[in-house]
């Protein structure tokens, strides 16, 4: 592993002690600022706290927004049609050991959310997890994001880019994310949300979208 390695070269350093004992007081000043990122945060705001730095994310365009409203329409009904959990949508934070994250789709099983509360705002690490990238977030979709989800058992990943029409299935095989779809066309199946199979193109084209949603809502 890579962590492995890591700590392996700073063990080999003469300095190593000096080095925890810099990185100890650098991750306290750390705590004190997610902290104060905790108290000074509303639901006005998009933002995240990413390896100690406040991130304010821009307005999103419109092909943007209307994906993932789109992905969210048909996620959102189907896991309450079958009782599934719960699906949550851009402002939902969710914390993991050193960051807290609002990601544009987030899905939670019915384990994680028959304990949240009307007024929670913090969660925990979800099951499965979409990322629609855009021009200020894709750098972190596919970097931090990508290997704290993996890191922390995030059981299934989509990326979405919304410029291509494509979208991209990541799924935690072994600890260690696996693409086992991506496409622009064609069916794509959950594997963490039960019976969910939607085409791709119900992501992009709301015509399409309308017609597997009827489908859905069909006892």
């Amino acid at each position: 592993m890579i962590h492995a390695n890591l700590i392996e070269q700073i063990l080999d350093l003469a300095d190593a002690p000096l080095l925890h004992q810099q990185i100890g007081i650098k991750l306290a000043e750390e705590r004190v600022r997610r902290e104060k990122f905790y108290n000074d945060i509303d639901e006005s705001m998009k933002v995240e706290f990413i390896n100690g730095e406040v991130i304010v994310h821009s307005p999103v365009m419109k092909r943007h927004n209307e994906a993932n409203g789109l992905l969210f329409h048909l996620l959102d009904i189907h896991v309450r049609k079958h009782k599934l959990g719960f699906v949550g949508i851009e402002k939902i934070m969710v914390v993991f050991t050193r960051n807290d994250y609002e990601p544009d789709l987030v899905f939670f099983d019915t384990d994680k959310s028959e304990v949240f509360t009307p007024t929670q705002t913090l969660f925990p690490v979800p099951d499965f997890v979409v990322e629609v990238l855009s021009k200020g977030t894709k750098k972190h979709d596919r970097g931090i994001k990508y290997d704290d989800y993996e890191t922390h058992k995030v059981k299934e990943y989509w990326i979405i880019d919304p410029d291509n029409e494509v979208v991209e299935q990541y799924i935690l095989q072994n600890d260690v994310y696996e693409l086992v779809y991506k496409s622009s066309q064609g069916m794509i199946k959950s594997i963490v949300v039960k019976d969910f199979e939607i085409p791709i193109r119900a992501i992009f084209d709301s015509e399409i979208n309308f017609e597997v949603l009827k489908k859905m809502m069909q006892v």
